[in-house]
């Protein structure tokens, strides 16, 4: 085609193209109209009371062939004893994972997924729930194991273990993310640190959970009259009535009627908590005091205040302190309301670190703005439409209702509930709005959490003229088993020492060296593959001085320390010993068997013994190890110590062999580490060298 005729046919295109968009007039968005929701009838379950006691809700759906269930159980994390805080999670958890009296844990993960079916367990503040689903036609089957799992369920102890070693790892990194160090510590604050809605699981919680613990929880709150369970799906109302009599009929244990859940304290301490965390860039806020309750009058308006404080995008705290300023990278705010305790209100959000009070100062103004003046008739609208537009999705699936009236049922709410709250938000008023704010948003109660480096603030915190505390961020290490010390036993201690000692080559050989260095080829075992193989050399001078030299797949890192402080270098090059790697370092030279062996020459340490070959030697710098001995060869046989690691503190074994003789003295050329219960590495010595003339000045000589 010639290139004229080409030209002419596009512009006639484009031409035709040009008219049609001219003649297209698209409407404004604002100018669109939709018709309104038809009325809500949501289906209404069957209700029975099974012989035992046990209220069971029913309610069919044959669009698909599946079947699901969910027992209630009045329980909840706010039981949990002083002093071993997280029972109820684990128990929750051990529940499903520790298995059933006939099959284990694992033995149900197999049967399960080979059917495509589960069963889930779990409890959480005020329930706890157990849960099945599977295809129709392995109902019968999968109700088998949701019924022994319930009445029946064995608390394994290798499945609790577990569990308490995700636990420690949890509480070992509860301070890596600043944002959850600011929900966590605002909900701690205005709940109270002295009761079971603020207080922190610890280490020594966990330690002191055991199995029997676990059992007693279940035993007093899993029975049949405690319990609410709701069936849904496809299945014959009739049919599935007599299928649970006769397979959950039969249990007819029973307890006393459950305690109310404790109650909130009225009120917290109003002020500003700084905790201080330098590797962050930005500052992590969470302001607000307690909230209410679901059944309060005020709630439905009290939600419309919030959504137009900070609900969305077009809330003016969005507005004014990210939009207008760019001070924060977000920002929000809300109402929080509990079926049975006060919930919080809440404003949150994370902002430049330099702006850190003017974004405080500027939610307290916004907050005295909507506690003094009507919304505008736009704001009201806009926030009672997005309220009301969501509250479709409550009935968007039939299990959603049945869940909800199972949930009603549980804290006392009537059935129509979710009805009364539409109509009281439809009937909100800007006078409503600020009647609500004015009584219920309280800036004088206000505690206001910050997460970040106090240096990088551009305005202090004392600009706001409140008082200041410091959060305290220290995570409590757990306390380590000791056994009772008396002047017997400390004399038996050093006997069985100087035998020890006597073993090694004498006390005098052993005090004459003073350095030290071995080099050893590590096996350290890895998950699902083969062991990770390490080249190490160590070098100790006795007066209290560690080289580390390793030769890892990746590269090479070596580590210095005299105790006090010292140098890591890697890939990274070359840093200060981070707090946690001193810690390690400090170990390493304490637990040095040549060094441990004469602890009954160092007045900073106490040798006790503990019964069984066991030595119990400590120093006053809060180093603790048990060591093993042949109470009649006097050999050294196993180390025990705890120590920080990944997954939390945990209990080390270090277990002694191929003993031989270097420079008078005799050393173990082999040991095994087994960590929290699990073989970790392999040590085999390749060679000691003792008395080489090694120096402080040439061990801290930087690479």
């Amino acid at each position: 085609m010639k290139p004229l005729l080409i030209g002419v046919l596009l512009a006639g295109v484009l031409g035709a193209q040009t008219e049609v968009r001219h003649a297209i007039v698209l409407p404004s968005y604002k100018d669109l109209k939709y018709a309104p929701l038809p009325p809500i009838n949501p289906p209404v379950p069957a209700e029975v009371t099974l012989s035992n006691g046990m209220k069971v809700f029913m309610l069919e759906d044959h669009e698909l062939p599946l079947v699901s269930g969910t027992a209630l159980i009045r329980t909840g994390n706010l039981f949990d004893p002083k002093g071993k805080i997280g029972l109820a999670g684990l128990t929750g958890d051990v529940l499903r994972a520790g298995g059933t009296t006939s099959k284990t844990g694992d033995q149900l993960d197999v049967e399960l997924e080979n059917i495509a079916a589960s069963v889930e367990s779990q409890i959480g503040e005020s329930s706890g729930t157990l849960r099945f689903s599977c295809l129709k036609e392995n109902t019968a089957q999968v109700l088998r194991v949701f019924k022994d799992l319930l009445t029946a369920p064995e608390f394994r102890e290798d499945k609790l273990d577990l569990a308490k070693t995700q636990l420690r790892s949890e509480i070992s990194r509860r301070n890596d993310d600043a944002h959850g160090i600011a929900e966590r510590e605002f909900s701690d604050i205005l709940y109270g640190r002295d009761n079971s809605y603020g207080w922190q699981m610890e280490y020594s919680d966990v330690d002191n959970i055991q199995r029997q613990d676990l059992l007693n929880f279940y035993r007093r709150y899993y029975f049949p009259a405690n319990i609410q369970l709701e069936i849904y799906g496809d299945f014959s109302t009739a049919e599935m009535k007599a299928t649970l009599e006769q397979l959950l009929g039969e249990w007819k244990y029973s307890q006393a009627p459950v305690p109310p859940f404790p109650k909130v304290p009225e009120k917290a301490e109003p002020g500003i908590f700084l905790a201080t965390k330098t590797d962050v860039t930005q500052t992590f806020l969470d302001v607000g005091h307690l909230g209410g309750v679901l059944r309060d009058k005020d709630y439905p308006a009290l939600e419309v205040a919030a959504e137009i404080l900070g609900g969305s995008f077009s809330s003016r705290l969005f507005r004014n302190v990210r939009t207008e300023h760019g001070w924060a990278y977000s920002i929000g705010a809300s109402w929080g309301a509990q079926y049975d305790h006060p919930g919080l209100f809440h404003i949150s959000g994370s902002t430049q670190s330099a702006h850190t009070v003017d974004t405080l100062k500027a939610v307290r103004d916004e907050l005295d703005r909507i506690r003094t003046s009507e919304v505008t008739d736009q704001e009201l609208q806009t926030a009672k439409d997005t309220v009301l537009n969501g509250f479709v999705f409550n009935f968007d699936r039939p299990s959603k209702t049945l869940n909800r009236l199972i949930v009603y049922e549980y804290y006392g709410y009537p059935r129509d509930f979710i009805f009364q709250y539409q109509k009281a938000v439809a009937a909100v008023t800007k006078a409503d709005v600020l009647r609500v704010a004015k009584q219920y948003f309280r800036p004088q109660d206000l505690s206001y959490i910050a997460v970040g480096n106090p240096k990088d603030f551009g305005t202090p915190l004392s600009a706001l003229d409140l008082k200041i505390s410091d959060i305290d961020l220290s995570i409590p290490e757990p306390k380590q088993e000791t056994s009772q010390t008396d002047p017997a036993s400390l004399e038996k201690g050093k006997d069985l020492l100087r035998r020890a000692q006597q073993s090694l080559g004498g006390s005098e050989k052993l005090a004459a060296v003073k350095d030290l260095q071995y080099q050893a080829d590590v096996d350290v075992q890895t998950p699902g593959g083969p062991p990770m193989k390490v080249k190490q050399t160590n070098s100790f001078l006795m007066s209290g001085v560690l080289r580390q030299e390793s030769e890892l797949p990746f590269g090479k890192q070596s580590l210095y320390s005299d105790g006090k402080s010292g140098w890591l270098a890697g890939m990274q090059g070359v840093q200060n010993l981070p707090a946690a790697v001193l810690k390690q370092a400090r170990g390493e030279m304490f637990r040095q068997i040549l060094a441990l062996s004469l602890s009954d020459r160092d007045p900073d340490r106490a040798v006790n013994y503990a019964g069984d070959g066991v030595l119990e030697i400590s120093s006053k710098d809060g180093e603790s190890v048990r060591l093993q001995v042949d109470e009649k060869t006097g050999v050294p046989l196993k180390l025990t110590y705890q120590e920080a690691g990944p997954q939390g503190p945990a209990s080390i074994d270090l277990t002694y062999s191929d003993w031989r003789e270097v420079a008078g003295v005799r050393l173990p050329f082999e040991w095994t580490v087994v960590q929290g219960g699990q073989k970790f590495a392999v040590v085999k010595i390749q060679d000691y060298k003792i008395n080489s003339g090694l120096t402080q000045e040439a061990l801290s000589k930087k690479p």
